[in-house]
């Protein structure tokens, strides 16, 4: 049996429409500018492993503390890079990692408080070598 057509890969990348649908879809509501800081260089050598702090002015007591974080890239193929949990416990809402970017594009970090409001921070990071195969 021969087939009709042959089957190419393609890369497939996320759009900032899609980055804002996951966000929204850990989120509920619309989160305004400041108390989340997110640093990361303004240009990528090698998308394979860029550098990402993300923090929140916030003090982590019984009464108010940052519920999660939330990190978007609307550049790779799937816009959710990572989700973090905080209790009061956990002292301070700060997060290290490395994220693998494709191409040039816009970190997103949404803070979650415990009362349900929203804080957000983003950069845009330029990549001159993709770290997908690109």
């Amino acid at each position: 049996m021969a087939l009709a057509g042959a089957l190419v890969a393609r890369h497939a990348f996320a759009t900032t429409d899609q980055a804002k649908d996951w966000l929204a879809g850990h989120a509920k509501g619309a989160p305004k500018d400041g108390k989340v800081s997110l640093k990361a260089p303004e240009i990528a050598e090698n998308g394979n492993a860029v550098p990402l702090t993300v923090s929140v002015d916030s003090e982590m007591s019984d009464k108010t503390w940052v519920k999660a974080i939330y990190i978007a890239a609307d550049g790779n193929p799937n816009p959710g890079v990572a989700v973090y949990e905080f209790t009061p416990l956990s002292g301070k809402a700060e997060v290290s990692l490395r994220v693998r970017l494709q191409q040039t594009q816009k970190l997103v970090a949404v803070a979650e408080m415990n009362d349900g409001t929203l804080f957000t921070a983003s950069r845009e990071i330029k990549v001159t070598i993709g770290g997908c195969g690109g």
